[in-house]
């Protein structure tokens, strides 16, 4: 029985007698019965109402310690270990489709408190609901392939069987497909974006090969200035074809949280530091405040360092010459209704030329460019902010972009703090 019928059979006997009761008591006051008579008559019809509802809650408790007593008895102490350690995802189900067990790794996609709920409350996927109920119907075994699209999209194979014992038990198994699905998915973006965007210059090199091949041989002033600019070129494409490599790890592994504890502190001031020959370049002052005690977060000390290399480097290349980067640590409390407590931020601002409103939802697509002329001029491949969301994204944070024509941007990262009992796992 579902919970959402338990509760209507509750109120349906907890409720008819005071209704038939209330309705006695006007038909006697309609009829000038004596206030004795209708007193008494309604303290009898409340004793009767009090006596069924304890009766009807007595009944489900009964239930759902008939529920948990058939969880134990069909899985004795071993089997319940054995099945908890699993790194497959695993629920038990009764023949209502309520969870006799989910195991750790099921608990870690469907959340806590799991048992006694009928899957329909964990598992949302109609693909996945209707194999279950053919399998707990028919008996007959299935498969289905779906994916949960938040926080990261993940993709899962589901087995469905159903034993042949009394009571019959559903066995629902799932197999995670994410990091096959992303090498398959990566590879083919890979092979796109490469052919797409190496194509022009390769096109020049091969142009500026087949002239001082031929009528400018020799030519020494265009044979040096060609030279240069192949030279250009070809860090060109090693730049892009190194961003193409490291977007695509980090998309690999995007949905694997990071184990690692870091001080963020440390490693944004050595990254500023490491891009501080940059800014002096451009005449650029390049600030770092940090609010005192800062809290350690989760991550991994080397994406993070890309991270912030390419906000800062952003900041730097985009800003005004003779002006200033600033760069804020603080805390900030957590976004609500994803179980986050505290965050630490880390704002990257700039006084350059802002951005427009429209291109701001679009900083993060792979290639896209404000200013196509001046990101190439400088050595961009449009691919740093592509690779700051999706570390972003694996380390469970998020990303705040706000800016106004002529007044700078700002670009703000949030990440989870670590449990108060980790320490600093990585060297800085």
């Amino acid at each position: 029985m579902g919970e959402g019928s338990a509760v209507a059979n509750f109120l349906r006997r907890t409720l008819w007698p005071l209704v038939v009761g209330m309705a006695a008591g006007a038909l006697l006051v309609a009829l000038r019965a004596p206030a004795w008579l209708v007193a008494g008559g309604l303290l009898l019809l409340s004793v009767a109402a009090i006596t069924m509802a304890l009766r009807t809650r007595t009944a489900m408790l009964t239930v759902t310690r008939a529920d948990e007593a058939l969880g134990r008895t069909i899985l004795p102490p071993l089997a319940r270990e054995v099945f908890e350690h699993l790194p497959d995802p695993l629920l038990l189900l009764d023949a209502g489709g309520r969870v006799l067990f989910a195991n750790s790794a099921m608990r870690a996609v469907v959340g806590v408190g799991s048992e006694n709920k009928h899957v329909s409350a964990l598992l949302r996927t109609p693909l996945v609901l209707e194999a279950i109920a053919h399998t707990s119907t028919s008996g007959e075994p299935g498969a289905v392939e779906f994916s949960i699209p938040v926080p990261v999209e993940r993709f899962y194979q589901a087995y469905v069987a159903r034993s042949a014992t009394e009571p019959p038990i559903t066995t629902f198994l799932l197999h995670d497909l994410t990091a096959i699905k992303r090498t398959e998915q990566m590879r083919a973006d890979f092979v796109a974006n490469a052919s797409h965007e190496l194509r022009t210059p390769l096109s020049a090199v091969s142009g500026f090969i087949d002239t001082l091949k031929g009528h400018a041989r020799d030519d020494v002033e265009a044979r040096d200035r060609f030279l240069d600019i192949m030279s250009v070129e070809a860090g060109r494409m090693r730049r892009l074809i190194e961003d193409l490599l490291s977007l695509t790890r980090i998309e690999l592994n995007e949905h694997v949280r990071p184990a690692g504890v870091v001080a963020l502190e440390a490693i944004v001031r050595e990254t500023a530091a490491a891009l501080m020959p940059l800014a002096k370049s451009d005449d650029i002052a390049v600030e770092v405040v940090a609010a005192s005690g800062l809290p350690l977060v989760v991550g991994e000390r080397d994406e993070l360092i890309q991270l912030f290399q390419n906000l800062i480097h952003n900041a730097i290349k985009y800003g005004k010459s003779g002006g200033h980067v600033w760069i804020t640590l603080a805390t900030a409390p957590g976004p609500g209704g994803r179980g986050a407590g505290e965050m630490v931020s880390v704002a990257v601002r700039d006084d350059g030329e802002g951005i427009a409103v429209d291109a701001i939802p679009r900083l993060t697509e792979r290639f896209y460019r404000v200013d196509v002329r001046r990101s190439r001029e400088r050595g961009g491949t449009g691919l740093g902010l592509a690779i700051v969301k999706h570390i972003v994204n694996r380390h469970q944070g998020r990303l705040s972009i706000e800016s106004q024509a002529g007044a700078g941007s700002t670009f703000t990262v949030f990440l989870p703090c670590a449990p108060p009992d980790n320490t600093v796992t990585e060297l800085l």
